[in-house]
């Protein structure tokens, strides 16, 4: 049976579905048709769908935002309803946000904040800026109800494992909050009966997220223990960066604890060391900061070689994507860590080393992220 997305209509459509449900119905299988395809060649149906009715097109997907809030001066949140080619997500994963910006289509990943059981299927986005976040500073001063974005599929391993564990350990800093955020919000949802503590770091209470859901939430959860802190200035029960006594304060066996980790580098790392002294596994972990990486010209080789455009350069030790710009090539990217995949790229011939694993790949045809791939000889792409 054709399923209607109701956060998609409008107030009209509402008040005509029972009637209007089946003629919609009958009108999408239209715009899907092979024989549709065909005729509106050499555009797609695609092409003329979306400058009537964005959210209609067959094949990609799109959002449209329903609502825009301001919780810090520095954010954004957005609630957006995707259209019937999403397929949902799980909390805790990312999706990849287009928009256009003086003619070019710009795409960023981002993590969805609300609980995975969201009504409607409906998205949350909570958006930080900073000075050379081209995207981030277009949605928060430019978004309004109404906007369509373009949205990819959910990606990401951070995810709540099945079944529940017994207990959560939640860890963010700034920004990081969001796909945790997700994690929270929907095990509440679930009614998850288990024991749950968090962790939340920011710089200052002004600039800090979610602040009085997460006190709202205590106050209906036994079971939820949530302490802040903000690296600038003291604060109370959290003093400082993350240690052991931090632990202390939400009560927590982190010994026997899922522990899920979203921040900075260096909150990552202070979780890592602490679980390495009591030899425990590493835990599941997750940063929007791109890590610091030594590369250089010192003792590269070979050449790159860019098929689709005939182009030729010397390999300069850079990621890919750098060498493709600096041969005057503008490759579709996003997050520029190898997290979003939409620098994804085929690569025919020569090997890659990961900047990030400094794994070397084969010497064969394979798709591979040119954000942080660097030639190892002779390297061929299709760009």
């Amino acid at each position: 049976m054709y399923s209607v997305n109701t956060c998609a209509l409008t107030d009209v459509e509402l008040r005509t579905l029972p009637a209007a449900t089946s003629s919609r119905g009958l009108g999408r299988r239209l715009l899907r048709s092979s024989l549709l395809e065909a005729l509106a060649y050499p555009h797609g149906v695609d092409g003329y769908v979306e400058l009537v009715r964005p959210l209609l097109v067959k094949r990609d997907v799109r959002a449209e935002v329903t609502a825009v809030r301001q919780q810090t001066p520095k954010s954004v949140t957005l609630t957006l309803c995707p259209n019937e080619n999403w397929r949902g997500q799980r909390a805790g994963q990312f999706v990849g946000v287009s928009v256009e910006i003086d003619g070019v289509r710009e795409t960023r990943p981002y993590s969805p904040a609300g609980s995975q059981h969201a009504a409607g299927g409906a998205l949350e986005l909570t958006v930080s800026t900073h000075p050379e976040g081209k995207v981030s500073r277009y949605l928060r001063d430019r978004a309004r109800p109404g906007m369509i974005v373009g949205l990819t599929q959910a990606e990401g391993d951070f995810v709540l494992p099945d079944p529940r564990p017994e207990r959560v350990l939640l860890i963010s800093g700034g920004s990081g909050i969001t796909p945790v955020m997700a994690l929270l919000r929907t095990l509440c949802d679930e009614g998850f009966p288990g024991e749950i503590c968090f962790l939340n770091y920011a710089r200052s209470r002004a600039l800090a997220l979610y602040g009085a859901e997460l006190d709202r939430l205590v106050d209906r959860r036994a079971r939820l223990r949530v302490a802040r802190g903000f690296t600038r200035g003291r604060a109370r029960p959290l003093t400082g960066r993350f240690c052991r006594e931090h632990l202390r304060a939400v009560n927590c066996d982190h010994s026997s604890a899922a522990t899920f980790v979203c921040g900075p580098p260096a909150l990552i790392d202070s979780v890592r060391a602490l679980w390495a002294q009591d030899d425990l596994p590493v835990p599941m972990v997750e940063t929007f900061t791109a890590p610091a990486l030594s590369l250089g010209s010192e003792g590269a080789e070979g050449l790159v070689r860019f098929a689709a455009s005939g182009r030729e350069i010397a390999n300069s030790g850079l990621p890919l994507l750098e060498q493709a710009e600096d041969a005057g090539l503008a490759p579709e990217h996003g997050c520029r860590m190898g997290i979003c995949n939409t620098c994804s790229c085929r690569k025919t011939t020569g090997a890659v080393r990961n900047v990030l694993t400094g794994k070397i790949s084969s010497a064969g045809d394979e798709q591979i992220r040119i954000c942080v791939s660097v030639p190892v000889g002779d390297v061929a792409l299709e760009l």
